[in-house]
Formats: C-alpha cells, structure tokens, sequence
C-alpha cells in the first residue's frame, strides 16, 4: 500500500516531513517536545518539497491538486459523519474513498519525472479502485428513480454534504488533469476522482430516498 504524504512546508503549521505523521499533521501547543518529535527546520518561506525531494514553489500545481484532495477527504468525512448518525451502510464505502485519497495523495506528491523506481512502487496508484467505484455507482442507480430534472444539492443533511463533497471533487480532478497531461501523475488518479464524483451525485440521491427526503429541482425563474 502507497505511503502516506509527507511533503515538508515553510511554514509554521506544516507537516513533520518524512518523520512525521499523516498529511498536513503537526504536534499541538503542549509545548516542545523531545529533540525527535520536534519540527525539521524550515524551507525558506514559499516553498515545498515533494515526497521525492524535489523542491517546489507552494503555488505549484502540484501542492494545489494535494490540497484539493485533502479539502475532498475532509468534505467526504463530514458527511460520512451525517450519513453515521442516519445509520446508512454506506458509510464504510466513504471511510474506505478516504483511505483511497491518501493514496491519490502520495501519487500526486510523487511527480514521475523526479521519481525513482523505490517511489513508484510505493505509490502506484493501479485501475481496481476505479472498477470498484463503477461497481458502487451501478448498484446505487439501479435503485434510484429515473433523473428527469436537474437536482439542486438538497435532501437533508447526509444528502447535501454528499453533494458538496461531489463539487470538491470536481475542483480535485481539474487541479489533477493536468498533472496527468504533462505526465507527472499516474492516469488512473484521473480516472478516479472522475468516477468518484459521479458515485458521491448517485450516493447523495440514494442518500436522500433512504430519508424519505424532497430533492429540489431547478426551475427556471419567470421573466
């Protein structure tokens, strides 16, 4: 399984580098800790580096695409908290999606064209997440009444943050597309933020017909 991403920043809040933990976690304000929990020293102040070393600009695309992809783990968590307290099953697929993204994560922090063959292996990103989505977005449709109208994010609370996740990770796949175009991003990464999109707009739907939930349509205002 891909590594977690560790791209080490210049700011105070950034992540504990390579040594560290998670994606974008640091130690809170308890006071300094021992020499080994401590911050690494700082880049000079608007840079990053990816998990292959390679220092960037922080207005790199690639730290744009990573960043959008954690905003979409924190939307998708917040709503599998509102789906938790419904009782959907579904929410063990959505705590699965977030594991997924950390491995979306570690692919987009490690650019192929600096990458050695110890990082590819350790963040390939391969096809089956992809079909597995696929699979999860046909089993949800076949239960839904048919779409004869545009929907407005709506249906409840599990429903509408289902929806605002789906519009994250619309913004995730543009920031990661081009990535993949100059060959710096594995194109499944692409092909899953796609799929998942469509699988939050059919799972927000299913969402909100499990709650016996109105979804609003689009009218078009009068003249």
């Amino acid at each position: 399984r891909a590594p977690r991403i560790y791209t080490r920043t210049g700011d105070a809040g950034s992540a504990r580098g390579r040594r560290g933990g998670g994606h974008g976690t640091h130690r809170g304000s308890g006071g300094p800790g021992p020499a080994s929990e401590r911050l690494p020293r700082a880049f000079p102040k608007g840079f990053s580096s990816t998990f292959t070393g390679e220092r960037r600009p922080k207005g790199d695309q690639i730290f744009e695409a990573l960043g959008a992809t954690d905003e979409l783990s924190s939307a998708i968590g917040l709503a599998g908290e509102f789906s938790t307290e419904k009782g959907h099953t579904f929410v063990e697929q959505l705590h699965k999606v977030q594991c997924m993204l950390q491995d979306v994560g570690s692919n987009i922090a490690t650019p192929l064209s600096s990458a050695r063959e110890a990082h590819l292996k350790r963040t390939s990103f391969s096809e089956k997440p992809v079909l597995e989505l696929e699979q999860w977005i046909d089993s949800y449709s076949e239960q839904l009444p048919p779409l004869r109208a545009f929907i407005l994010p709506s249906g409840g609370k599990s429903s509408a943050a289902l929806h605002f996740s789906r519009a994250v990770c619309r913004r995730a796949e543009r920031c990661v597309v081009p990535l993949v175009q100059a060959g710096e991003a594995d194109p499944n990464v692409a092909k899953y933020l796609n799929r998942l999109s469509d699988y939050l707009f059919v799972l927000a739907r299913y969402a909100a017909m499990k709650e016996g939930k109105e979804e609003k349509i689009y009218v078009k205002p009068e003249p």
